[in-house]
């Protein structure tokens, strides 16, 4: 047993060091639930409610589950589950042999979407990423906040779910986004830190394989709880150097840095339709508010572009793109607006049903946008005024408490 290695008296000082070292809550994971398959069911509704599972359409062939919806998950389908398994657990499964390179495109949306609450986003894969969110809060309000509005942001952009983790650093962070999959959000604060390991199995900790796993069980230990109480120079003689880093998870310590693996390289936003249109006022008016959004979001990650690329999918999923390069970089929805309307127009759309517009900026660079040009024009100094005055409102009551005009007019009539 592992008992005689236990040093009570030390816990309290560890959790002062430990709240002490913790500088509030600032690192998020955002997790996506049922990635694959939430993208299937999203782009066919007659999925919806039935267990979906990604890997083959054939389930007899060889190969393994990549992932399953959680109406698979119920009857005990999982990742990296042979396919003739899960067939047996799960017949009436509808088996999809999946669209990588569809999943890939919505993995970059997604990150585009992260990047614009903060530059510091670290992939760890195509559904996961951690976020540093320190200094945001007086763009976006509370990590809660932030939080909340991601998930809302994902929702609204995708049109998928996802499950967040708040918390003071990465491990605990990918801890929490997991503790109430689907659609979670969980926050550990410093002082609950305890409250929530306590009571975990020992394979919640990072570098817990089968090995170590059994070794800790076969010493009757088997919760986090457990581990944390242990004194470190006898964890670490027992396991090496893996001892002492499960040690420190344990207190809840963990300081490794979100660390960006690439800077954004566009921003973009889309909008699907609920009915394929032809009014093409309602289309321009759409556009604008397109590139109004993402000209603020731009502004809130510093940069500026100059090619503007208009995207539109027709009735049939045929998709177009089409590109404009500016003569400087711009962060203004004014300009990108312009930009796309002349696109717009250069395209011959009559007797076309369009599904789909979207517009994006690339090209991107670092940019002052807190106040207007020093040689602008009045007219052009008075508008930077009012977009800066439209942020700040943004910022304090939230994206919909402003809108253009024309938009929810044409919406009226619809």
């Amino acid at each position: 047993m592992f008992d005689r290695g236990f040093k009570k008296s030390n816990v309290c000082a560890i959790m002062v060091s430990g709240v002490i070292w913790m500088a509030g809550l600032k690192i998020i994971h955002v997790d996506m639930d049922a990635f694959f398959a939430a993208i299937e069911i999203r782009d066919n509704p007659e999925l919806v409610g039935k267990p979906v599972i990604i890997g083959a359409s054939n389930p007899q062939q060889r190969g393994v589950v990549s992932t399953a919806s959680y109406e698979a998950r119920k009857f005990g389908v999982r990742s990296a589950m042979p396919l003739v398994e899960a067939y047996r657990r799960c017949p009436d499964g509808i088996f999809l042999d999946g669209n990588m390179k569809k999943y890939e495109t919505v993995s970059r949306d997604l990150m585009i979407v992260l990047s614009s609450f903060t530059p510091l986003v670290e992939p760890l894969s195509l559904d996961e990423a951690f976020l540093d969110i320190s200094g945001c809060e007086r763009l976006f309000g509370s990590p809660e906040e932030i939080a909340k509005k991601i998930k809302r942001e994902i929702r609204r952009e995708l049109g998928l779910v996802a499950s967040l983790g708040v918390a003071p650093n990465k491990f605990l962070a990918k801890l929490a986004s997991d503790l109430e999959k689907p659609d979670g959000l969980v926050i550990i604060t410093p002082d609950r830190i305890r409250e929530v390991l306590d009571n975990l199995p020992v394979e919640r900790l990072w570098g817990v394989g089968e090995k170590t796993e059994s070794i800790l069980k076969e010493r009757g230990i088997n919760y986090i709880g457990q581990v944390a109480r242990m004194e470190m120079k006898f964890l670490e003689g027992q396991l090496g150097s893996t001892g002492r880093l499960l040690w420190h998870l344990a207190q809840g310590i963990d300081d490794r840095p979100v660390e960006p693996l690439h800077e954004v390289k566009s921003v973009g936003r889309e909008h699907t339709f609920l009915k394929d249109i032809q009014d093409h006022e309602y289309l321009v008016a759409v556009l604008c508010s397109l590139a109004e959004d993402v000209g603020r979001r731009l502004r809130k990650i510093g940069l500026g572009g100059r090619v503007i690329t208009l995207k539109l999918r027709f009735k049939n999923f045929k998709t177009i793109t089409r590109r404009k390069t500016l003569a400087e970089k711009t962060c203004w929805g004014t300009d990108i607006f312009k930009a796309g309307k002349e696109i717009l127009r250069e395209q011959d759309l009559k007797g076309s049903y369009i599904r789909l517009i979207g517009i994006s900026v690339s090209g991107l660079g670092k940019i002052k946008s807190n106040q207007p040009k020093l040689f602008s024009s009045e007219k052009r100094k008075k508008e930077e005024q009012m977009v800066a005055t439209l942020d700040k409102l943004k910022n304090k009551f939230g994206e919909s408490i402003i809108g253009p005009a024309r938009l929810l007019e044409l919406e009226k009539d619809k």
